[in-house]
């Protein structure tokens, strides 16, 4: 993926990650457009950063996700790179028999992005140059009990990410999976962006953009932090990684 001169989209672009990655590849003299459902949070993020665009988009909704990959072109014809950001993580108990959390999970985090990529695929594959990002989670290599639906979703879209890839390595579209670690944001709350084991959000951009900006050519962006994670199945650690993350989970919930 080239870094700069792009137009982006990028999905749950009003806060978090999203946020954080918008106004980093502004800075690369990128066109970057935000999309999400809250318009309060992307009107403040357009608001601090002069020259960011917002649309809004429900990507739990299939006919939103059509209407708005038939408009977005329209006003943005130079977009070439779809960043699938947006997503939740919740707590589940999976012994109350309660999936309300577990199916607007999947319906988010994996059918969302899915739906949306198979929309814009056309578009993108006219550009020059193009790339979809997956953004996924050190959780989908080592699962938090605590978290099992997000878990999944995010294991599904490292598996789509991959098969996506291969569909079109002989097309101008590259396909990037962006592993986070655990990291400050209010993904599950307020206390998530003050805990002391979650990295800090600058430092997870600046390391995700170093590797974006030395390595053009990357398939998964993987940071210091999240390859324990990552690697646990190679390193042989997976079983001591997979309890000490069960052990943290007990202690959020």
């Amino acid at each position: 993926m080239q870094l700069n001169g792009n137009t982006i989209l990028i999905t749950g672009g009003g806060s978090g990650i999203g946020r954080a990655l918008a106004e980093a590849l502004q800075e690369f003299d990128n066109t970057v457009v935000i999309a999400g459902r809250n318009q309060r949070r992307l009107d403040e993020t357009t608001a601090a950063n002069p020259g960011m665009h917002s649309v809004s988009l429900d990507v739990t909704d299939p006919e939103d996700i059509v209407r708005f990959a038939a408009e977005l072109p329209k006003s943005y014809p130079e977009l070439n790179v779809l960043i699938n950001n947006a997503g939740i993580m919740r707590a589940e108990d999976v012994t109350n028999h309660n999936l309300d959390d577990a199916e607007e999970t999947v319906t988010t985090n994996l059918l969302g992005p899915i739906r949306l990529t198979a929309a814009l695929l056309p578009h993108l594959r006219g550009r020059e140059r193009a790339a979809v990002m997956n953004v996924t989670s050190g959780l989908a290599y080592v699962p938090m009990a605590a978290t099992p639906t997000y878990n999944a979703t995010k294991a599904a879209m490292h598996s789509y990410s991959l098969s996506l890839r291969e569909q079109l390595r002989d097309s101008n579209v590259d396909v990037i999976e962006l592993i986070p670690p655990y990291v400050q944001t209010t993904l599950m709350g307020d206390a998530q962006a003050q805990d002391e084991r979650a990295m800090p959000l600058d430092d997870y951009i600046r390391d995700t953009m170093t590797i974006l900006r030395e390595r053009p050519d990357v398939d998964e962006v993987v940071i210091d932090r999240v390859a324990p994670l990552r690697r646990a199945e190679a390193n042989g650690n997976f079983t001591e990684l997979f309890g000490m993350l069960a052990a943290m989970g007990k202690e959020r919930g």
